[in-house]
């Protein structure tokens, strides 16, 4: 199985939920399923084939599988949460969050040793933490976990998606306190870092990109500058776009077609059309 071929469908799967659901609870169900769904192929890849060194057995257990497993920590948490959440009653909802907030406090302190090992990028102990072999020379931490399969498990890989999940969900709550606090719809999606798109093109395409949105009005009407409808887009986009109008001086002196991003676009929409006539 082509690792890298799963986690890259997995994360279009994610995309296109997040595009369809605005309701979070919707969005948590059917992102639950597909983090299921993913976790099942590779767990019956590893028990047909295993692994070919230690190493490679590491990178899975720390790496590979952590996007799926992740992912969907992370959306159980969302979904559990939003369940029990107060529908009315603000004093009610920030007493709901806090709380919560209180416990993935304490889960981080409680593992404060391995945070620092995670965080600090040391290696020494991945053979105990990220084999199979070790699985039972080290007691579970987590209290929903009590079975974990000891082909598809080891000692620390639940932790560590947990760990990384909480991390997540606690931008999630940060959001969702200052939306409340705000007057915002609590059960709007609430972007958080985790959660931006991947801005898959250059950093000159990005700029031709937000120049051409102020060009045509986006600027005018909403009365906002270059700069602030970056800032908007990067809310949205994983991008932290530098030199922003060095790089619109070097787009506006280029030899040819001096909209080389849009010029693209209206291609591949172009071509898009003509299939779907097909």
């Amino acid at each position: 199985m082509d690792f890298q071929l799963l986690t890259n469908q997995l994360k279009k799967d994610l995309d296109n939920i997040k595009i369809q659901n605005e309701n979070i609870l919707e969005r948590a169900y059917r992102s639950i399923e597909v983090c299921r769904d993913s976790l099942s192929a590779l767990k019956k890849d590893v028990i047909a084939k295993d692994f070919k060194s230690i190493q490679d057995e590491i990178y899975f257990f720390k790496v590979t599988k952590q996007f799926p497993l992740v992912e969907l920590i992370y959306f159980s948490e969302i979904h559990s949460f939003e369940i029990q959440f107060p529908k009315i009653n603000l004093k009610s909802q920030l007493k709901a969050i806090k709380k919560k907030s209180n416990k993935i406090n304490r889960f981080f302190l409680y593992n404060l040793d391995f945070g620092r090992y995670i965080e600090s990028g040391q290696t020494h102990f991945d053979k105990e933490y990220f084999t199979r072999e070790y699985l039972n020379g080290y007691h579970i931490t987590l209290s929903k976990f009590y079975f974990q399969d000891p082909e598809f498990c080891t000692a620390r890989d639940m932790l560590l998606g947990k760990y990384n999940a909480y991390k997540s969900f606690s931008n999630y709550l940060k959001n969702k306190r200052a939306s409340l606090k705000k007057g915002l719809d609590g059960n709007k999606i609430l972007i958080s870092e985790t959660n931006k798109l991947h801005w898959p093109f250059s950093h000159t395409d990005y700029v031709e990109l937000i120049y051409a949105l102020h060009s045509k009005g986006l600027g005018t009407k909403n009365n906002v500058s270059i700069v602030k409808i970056s800032n908007y887009l990067q809310q949205v986009f994983d991008i932290e776009p530098k030199d922003i109008y060095k790089t619109y001086q070097d787009i506006k002196y280029r030899k040819k077609s001096r909209t080389l991003f849009l010029d693209d676009l209206t291609i591949s929409l172009l071509s898009e059309m003509d299939n779907s006539e097909k």
